[in-house]
């Protein structure tokens, strides 16, 4: 499959996963995969607290307005970031509906997080809604919204079906409505999911996955296993027996422990294929601390090259 038909699957791609995973990194990738493949993307991080900007080599946080993180060039197209809070999408959603004295009344009273907070899902919705709004827009070829880590994401994604049950009439029975319907549509959203080839994370995604389609009817793309260690050639020859030499025995017991963190990963890979079925996208383990645009080139690099793996999608 080529990046170009991965992308264009749905117009809104979430992604999510437990905290530590590389939600974000991979958010990231993704972005500047589609970018490569000609489609502009707007990437949407959730309260402005993941780091995103900073991959990207920005030192400024992201706002709520759009910024360049990549731009256009001669076969490549524009990637855009914002972050997105339940407070401004409330005023957004005040202003568009001709309210905007109110909108100002509530940032001067402050009672803008009392009104944000006071019913259960509420934040959660706004922050869906204007998703949905921006989706509507087509300000962009493709949306990454880097959700919440995994826990909250599944309370994220079903708050909209709690809120349609609770409210019969009314702007958030519209507004819930409006997101259940975005979520529920294969053509406009899909999730990707992220995990790391180690047992914790496996037994969270794949509870996670369940729960999304069961819970919310949402499609999930294949998903991302980040962080796999590179094959290396001729580490099982490296791996044999002590030999008295200081550092010939160093390299041997580093080429033992590559090998046995190869094989652990091998044998979490292979239960989240029995577990779940869905394709595996693997990205390479990073030996650094640090992301920059660099990492995230390599990264998307990687991306592209597993998703050519793929079969081609089916005729619809």
């Amino acid at each position: 499959m080529e990046p170009a038909e991965f992308c264009q699957q749905a117009r809104v791609l979430i992604v999510a996963g437990k905290g530590g995973v590389g939600k974000t990194t991979v958010s990231a990738a993704l972005a500047r995969m589609a970018g490569r493949a000609g489609l502009r993307t707007l990437i949407v991080e959730i309260e402005g607290k993941s780091g995103l900007a900073a991959s990207f080599g920005r030192r400024q946080p992201l706002t709520y307005e759009d910024v360049t993180l990549v731009p256009a060039g001669p076969d490549t197209a524009e990637v855009r970031a914002r972050t997105l809070t339940p407070d401004d999408a409330l005023l957004d959603y005040l202003q568009d509906h001709g309210l905007k004295r109110v909108s100002k009344r509530l940032v001067s009273s402050g009672a803008l997080d009392v009104v944000a907070t006071a019913v259960p899902g509420l934040r959660d919705i706004l922050v869906l809604g204007k998703v949905k709004s921006l989706e509507k827009r087509e300000s962009a070829d493709l949306i990454v919204l880097d959700a919440p880590a995994a826990g909250h994401a599944v309370t994220f994604l079903t708050s909209a079906k709690g809120l349609l049950d609770a409210f019969r009439v009314g702007p958030i029975r519209t507004q819930a409505a409006e997101v259940v319907e975005l979520l529920s549509d294969p053509d406009r959203c899909q999730v990707l999911l992220v995990t790391l080839p180690e047992e914790t994370p496996v037994n969270e995604v794949v509870e996670t996955a369940y729960k999304l389609e069961d819970l919310v009817g949402i499609s999930l793309t294949p998903l991302v296993v980040n962080g796999v260690y590179p094959d290396i050639e001729g580490l099982e020859a490296a791996a044999g027996p002590a030999t008295g030499d200081g550092a010939a025995d160093a390299a041997r017991r580093a080429a033992e422990f590559r090998l046995a963190r190869q094989r652990l990963q091998a044998e979490q890979t292979a239960r989240l294929s029995e577990a779940l079925p869905l394709a595996q996208l693997r990205l390479p383990y990073l030996f650094t601390t640090d992301i920059g645009p660099a990492e995230i080139d390599r990264l998307a690099a990687a991306l592209a090259a597993a998703v050519g793996e793929l079969p081609a999608p089916a005729r619809r």
